[in-house]
């Protein structure tokens, strides 16, 4: 058998009987040197597994890892909840309504559609449980709102995405996934506000309407945060990886100063597990680095490219072939697998139709996004089932709805690049 075909059989095997990614990916790199080239180029691992992660960008990833916790535990989500309660008000499918708006603000905090996830489902479960929401249908909104995070800047897997194709400038991405990222959460907020109407969830004599001035006062300084974040990089105050730098500052500041609600044990807590978080990552990428030194020494890589442009001549066909292929794998793998994994092979199709990069990377954000909420695995669901002591097969028929509304979102994405380009070239960046 041909290296070039078994290093991707290799992957997928590992894959499907349950390998993590990061030994799956190591596993099939050392099998296409062995099998290619020669096993005395096994001497190159050590090399090529640092030089994978020894990028300075990826330095962001642990920060804004650590800061969304940060966020997620200092009180930050329960503020946003009461301003927007404030300023939905009691109505069929405002709570439903709420849960969207703080998941987007969330996700220009923490860049972690898991994490997004679990901040909100913990404040806003009971008190949609309360208003006469199922617990399904909860868990669905919710996870379908985080998977925005993956969109709204800060974004890690945007952060990976820039650093896997350099010719990308991550001010550019950021600023193209913002209005993705708020047309996502228009999209699930349909869907949510019309389900809620027709099984007349929630309504005028649920929990009181909490004084709006005080609420917003309240929620300032978390409502502060992304504003500080993109402002600095716009303003060129700071670079992104020192903009992650300081979000975690910002982060600590409201936690220990503002809201009071962080305690030291809380912050060495949170240090350990945004440490173990960013370790998984950071594996994952360094043993990628030997899957596509392996891939692109033999190169499989440009002939798996070239075998998907053998398929048809036609842009809008290879188009759609890879988008499903991408919203299937979105089904069983995270974002960041995603995007190590793939990367390689769909950039020479990229370049091959000469398909603006900057637009590819946020079409391709908007579908794992789809993905991440999407049953088997979906990686959102899970956490929100999780929380809300539910089955996730429960969560299946409230959550395609979610699917439909964010798939019509992602078509409008690629028939109109200029909803993803437009702010990037207006703000000044390459794309």
């Amino acid at each position: 058998m041909a290296p070039e075909l078994l290093i991707f059989l290799v992957l997928g095997a590992a894959i499907v009987i349950g390998t993590p990614i990061a030994t799956a990916l190591g596993i099939a790199g050392v099998v296409g040197i062995v099998a290619g080239l020669s096993p005395a180029m096994l001497g190159t691992m050590g090399m090529n597994t640092y030089n994978a992660i020894a990028k300075y960008p990826l330095v962001a990833i642990p920060l804004f890892i650590l800061t969304g916790i940060i966020f997620e535990r200092s009180g930050v989500a329960g503020a946003l909840v009461r301003f927007a309660r404030a300023l939905v008000g009691a109505r069929r499918g405002g709570l439903a309504t709420v849960a969207v708006i703080v998941c987007l603000i969330m996700g220009g905090m923490s860049g972690s559609g898991p994490a997004d996830a679990a901040a909100v489902a913990t404040v806003m479960i009971p008190s949609m449980l309360r208003a006469g929401y199922p617990k399904p249908f909860s868990a669905a909104v919710i996870a379908a709102s985080a998977s925005t995070a993956i969109l709204i800047p800060p974004s890690v897997a945007l952060i990976i995405y820039s650093v896997l194709v350099p010719q990308v400038d991550i001010r550019a991405l950021f600023a193209a996934g913002l209005f993705p990222g708020l047309l996502a959460g228009a999209a699930v907020m349909v869907p949510a506000i019309w389900l809620s109407r027709r099984h007349g969830f929630e309504g005028e004599d649920s929990e009181p309407r909490p004084p709006l001035r005080e609420s917003f006062i309240g929620a300032l300084p978390a409502l502060f945060a992304p504003v500080l974040i993109l402002g600095g990089l716009r303003s060129g105050l700071f670079t992104p990886t020192e903009a992650a730098v300081v979000a975690v500052g910002y982060g600590l500041f409201i936690g220990l100063v503002v809201y009071r609600n962080l305690a030291l044990a809380t912050v060495y807590r949170a240090l350990v597990d945004a440490a173990t978080m960013s370790g998984v990552i950071l594996l994952i990428i360094s043993m990628a680095g030997i899957f596509a030194w392996a891939g692109s020494t033999l190169g499989a890589f440009e002939q798996a490219a070239g075998w998907v442009l053998s398929l048809s001549d036609s842009p809008a066909v290879i188009l759609a072939l890879v988008l499903v292929f991408l919203l299937l794998v979105g089904m069983v793998l995270d974002g960041v697998s995603i995007y190590i994994i793939l990367i390689p092979l769909l950039m020479p199709i990229v370049q091959s139709f000469q398909w603006n990069p900057v637009w590819f990377g946020i079409v391709m954000a908007m579908t794992i996004a789809i993905g991440q909420f999407t049953p088997p695995v979906a990686v959102n669901l899970l956490v929100t089932s999780r929380v809300a002591g539910i089955r996730i097969e429960s969560t299946l028929g409230w959550a395609m709805w979610m699917v439909l509304a964010m798939l019509v979102a992602m078509t409008l994405i690629v028939l109109f690049p200029a909803i993803s380009l437009w702010l990037p070239e207006v703000l000044g960046y390459r794309v």
